[in-house]
């Protein structure tokens, strides 16, 4: 096994053989998990497939698997269905354990926080498609979740807090901070050049594109 799919498949054990607990019972909800995730995610493996062929970024063949499926390595396709069914754990584990409105002044400030980040991104990387793409979208649904889906702020806002501890993990791991090249690497003329450790700061926004949708589709998908 490949080192990408050894980091994918020890990420999904966790959430998945505590998806059996009785309290969060998150097995129960896999029918919604699938077709959320598999909406949301069309349009991000057409993303993720154009702008590797623009060399926005790209994959270390000594890292992952040779091979590929539109462009895209076995492990990058997977991982589109990993992280999402990972992210939605944490949430349902999140409003299993906690009220609702504990968090949501929190939420609010942290999002906030996130969309001014963001917009200040979209000027100083206004050249730049991977700055421009991320950025722009994730404030749009920063928006979006702020005028429409505001009595979801709490949850959401504070699951994709909590999201972030293995995000920097996964995706540190995968942007060179265990081994001497990065497994997924970015074009420096396509990003703005501040990083989380070895995670360029618009990963910040092209996890948040696919937390949102997912998480909002899969909220509605479980309370029709």
């Amino acid at each position: 096994m490949t080192y990408y799919g050894i980091i994918l498949l020890v990420s999904f054990a966790g959430p998945f053989f505590l998806s059996f607990d009785k309290k969060v019972a998150f097995y129960k909800n896999w029918k919604c998990v699938f077709l959320s995730t598999l909406i949301v995610v069309v349009p991000f493996l057409i993303w993720d497939a154009w702008f590797t062929k623009l060399h926005v970024w790209g994959f270390n063949q000594n890292y992952s698997s040779a091979i590929k499926l539109v462009g895209l390595p076995l492990e990058e396709i997977s991982f589109f269905f990993v992280v999402p069914y990972c992210c939605l754990f944490i949430h349902e584990v999140i409003k299993a354990y906690f009220p609702e409105q504990s968090f949501k002044g929190l939420s609010t400030v942290f999002l906030g926080f996130l969309m001014a980040f963001g917009i200040v991104l979209i000027f100083l990387g206004r050249k730049n498609y991977y700055t421009l793409t991320a950025c722009i979208d994730g404030v749009l649904l920063l928006v979006l979740l702020f005028v429409k889906w505001r009595e979801l702020l709490g949850s959401i806002g504070i699951s994709y807090l909590v999201c972030l501890v293995p995000f920097v993990i996964v995706n540190g791991l995968l942007t060179g901070m265990a081994t001497d090249e990065p497994v997924v690497w970015y074009s420096e003329n396509h990003i703005v050049g501040w990083r989380l450790i070895t995670i360029p700061v618009e990963d910040l926004f092209y996890n948040l594109c696919l937390f949102l949708p997912i998480t909002l589709l899969y909220e509605r998908l479980k309370n029709r």
